[in-house]
C-alpha cells in the first residue's frame, strides 16, 4: 500500500492549490475594481482640466503676486472681530444643539430595529436625505432672505443640514446594537419605550457624543463660510474684506481663524476623551 497516496496527506497538495487559485482569484478582483476607481478618478481630473498642466502653471504667477500682497498680515483691527468671532462659535454651538435635539428621536424612527414601520421608516430617511442634500450655504441664502441678515439663518442652515447628516449615522449607530440586551428586556415584559430607553440607549450614547462633537468641530468651520452670505460671524468680515481687496487683512482673518479653529479641535479631542 502506497502510503504517500493515502489519508489526509493525499489531500493536502489540491487543498492547498485550491486556496491558492481563490487568493488569486481574489486578488485579480481587487486589482480590476482598483483599476475601475482609478479609471473614474483619471477621467474626473481630465474633465475639470485638473491634468492640464498648462493652464496650472500659468496661474502660479497669479498666485505668487495674491501671496505677496497678503504679508505681512494686517492685525490692526484684531478687536474688532473678536465680536463676530463670537457670534461663530455661538452659531456653531446653537446649530450643533439643534441637530442633535431633533435628531435623536429622527435616528429611532429611521433606524430598521427600531422603527414602528416600515413606511415611517422609509419617510424618516427621506426626510433625511432631503435635508443632508441641500448644503448649508444654499439654506444660508434662502434663511437671510426670510429672516434677515445676522447670526439667526445661519444658525438655521446649520442645524437642519446637520440635522440630516447627525441622523444618519445615529440611526446607524442604533442599528448595530447589540440584540442580547433588547431580548433580555423583552423578555421582562418591558414596554417598547422601555426597551429603547434601558437597552438600546445606553449602548450608542458613547456614538452619540462622538458623532456630535464632530459635528460641532465642522459647523464651527462652516460658520464661517456661512458669513459670506450675510448670516454673520467673522465670515461677513472675511467678505468685506475680500471685496475692498484688502488682502493683507484678510490674511490676518484667516490666520484667526485657524487660531480658532485649532482651539476647538482641541477641545473637541478632550470632550471625546471624556465620553470614550
Amino acid at each position: 500500500m502506497d502510503l504517500k497516496s493515502s489519508g489526509p496527506a493525499a489531500v493536502l497538495p489540491a487543498s492547498s492549490q485550491e486556496l491558492l487559485d481563490r487568493h488569486r482569484q481574489a486578488w485579480k478582483h481587487k486589482l480590476l475594481q482598483a483599476t475601475g476607481v482609478l479609471a473614474v478618478i483619471l477621467f474626473a481630473s481630465w474633465y475639470v482640466d485638473l491634468l492640464d498642466f498648462g493652464t496650472l502653471a500659468d496661474g502660479i504667477p497669479a498666485i505668487a503676486t495674491l501671496m505677496s500682497e497678503s504679508f505681512p498680515p494686517d492685525f490692526r483691527n484684531v478687536m474688532d472681530w473678536m465680536s463676530p468671532l463670537l457670534d461663530t462659535l455661538a452659531m456653531s454651538i446653537a446649530g450643533t444643539a439643534i441637530a442633535v435635539t431633533a435628531s435623536v428621536p429622527l435616528a429611532f424612527l429611521a433606524a430598521r430595529n427600531t422603527s414602528p414601520h416600515p413606511v415611517i421608516y422609509h419617510l424618516t430617511r427621506t426626510v433625511l436625505n432631503g435635508l443632508r442634500s441641500i448644503p448649508e450655504l444654499i439654506m444660508g441664502i434662502i434663511f437671510v432672505a426670510a429672516v434677515g441678515f445676522g447670526a439667526l439663518p445661519g444658525v438655521l442652515a446649520l442645524g437642519l443640514h446637520s440635522i440630516g447628516m447627525v441622523g444618519k449615522f445615529f440611526a446607524e449607530a442604533i442599528e448595530h446594537v447589540d440584540e442580547a440586551p433588547v431580548e433580555a428586556a423583552e423578555a421582562s415584559g418591558a414596554t417598547r419605550l422601555q426597551v429603547l430607553y434601558h437597552a438600546v440607549l445606553p449602548q450608542v450614547l458613547p456614538q452619540f457624543a462622538d458623532v456630535s462633537i464632530y459635528r460641532w468641530e465642522y459647523n464651527f468651520r462652516a460658520s464661517t463660510v456661512m458669513g459670506m452670505v450675510g448670516a454673520g460671524g467673522i465670515g461677513f468680515e472675511l467678505m468685506g474684506s475680500l471685496r475692498i481687496m484688502q488682502y493683507q487683512e484678510v490674511s490676518a482673518i484667516l490666520i484667526v481663524i485657524l487660531v480658532m479653529v485649532t482651539l476647538v479641535d482641541g477641545l473637541s479631542g478632550r470632550l471625546r476623551k471624556r465620553f470614550k
